[in-house]
């Protein structure tokens, strides 16, 4: 007879600057990682497996993230369970809830959107405290253009020149539902740079550095490296275009994830 497994869906934050991205790797600190010792160490013997509802990136930060409890022992009292977990997670890591689901639940599939931050100024360099948060370009951009190319991302295209090791029969084609750039009043402290920049970028999923290669793609346009009808050739199927620049994990924050259920 197969034992009865117990589901949650768990919310955290978690600053990813001291991390090497979300999935657990052989000697390297992840997230994941941390949260597996966590649950080892509160709950020795106690057979778990937790499942993420997609992999950051190294230094990829995130306010509104999730993962998937399987355990075979149902959890009596949740929000003990919150404040235990937290008293023995790092400061960088943070639960913030946890909420019994279906079996059926699956937090990859029932993924409903994404929003995804990314944080930049440029032009002057920053207090050094800004860099898990902000990345800092010197270069003078060219800030109408690339917020005029932020809104050619929209809509529904091909984005394979927009992503890296491209795997035979991946689907890339994909829909974004809003892109743009905006004056970033989001996140404030007083080292930050007296004015700084967000992308803000929201679709049901992303490839692995989409939108960090989006985001390289318009440092390249406000430099004046790429121009607006690159931007439109590279979105078109079958296009060969090579992008340059990845922008770098730290200015990326998962603001909001949505499920359909």
């Amino acid at each position: 007879m197969k034992k009865q497994q117990f589901c949650y869906l768990v919310r955290l934050q978690y600053l990813g600057f001291r991390y090497n991205g979300w999935q657990e790797q052989p000697k390297m600190r992840t997230i994941t990682g941390m949260l597996n010792k966590t649950y080892a160490f509160l709950y020795p013997d106690k057979h778990f497996k937790i499942l993420g509802a997609g992999r950051t990136d190294a230094k990829v930060s995130s306010l509104d993230g999730a993962f998937e409890l399987f355990v075979d022992d149902e959890i009596k009292d949740l929000n003990s369970f919150v404040i235990d977990f937290n008293k023995n997670l790092p400061p960088d890591i943070r639960l913030l809830s946890i909420s019994a689901v279906e079996q059926n639940f699956n937090i990859i599939k029932d993924s409903k959107t994404k929003e995804y931050c990314y944080f930049f100024s440029f032009g002057t360099k920053n207090h050094p405290f800004s860099a898990p948060f902000i990345t800092n370009y010197m270069h003078d951009l060219n800030l109408d253009v690339m917020k005029e190319g932020a809104t050619l991302f929209t809509g529904t295209h091909d984005f394979s020149v927009y992503t890296a090791a491209l795997k035979a029969n991946a689907k890339t084609i994909r829909k974004i539902d809003s892109c743009h750039i905006e004056p970033n009043t989001m996140l404030t402290a007083n080292f930050f740079p007296e004015q700084s920049y967000v992308l803000r970028i929201k679709g049901k999923g992303f490839m692995r550095y989409q939108i960090r290669m989006i985001m390289g793609a318009l440092v390249q346009l406000g430099k004046g490296e790429l121009s607006l009808d690159d931007i439109r050739a590279s979105l078109l199927v079958d296009a060969d275009m090579v992008l340059k620049t990845i922008a770098p994990g730290s200015g990326l924050i998962l603001n909001e994830l949505t499920f359909t259920n």
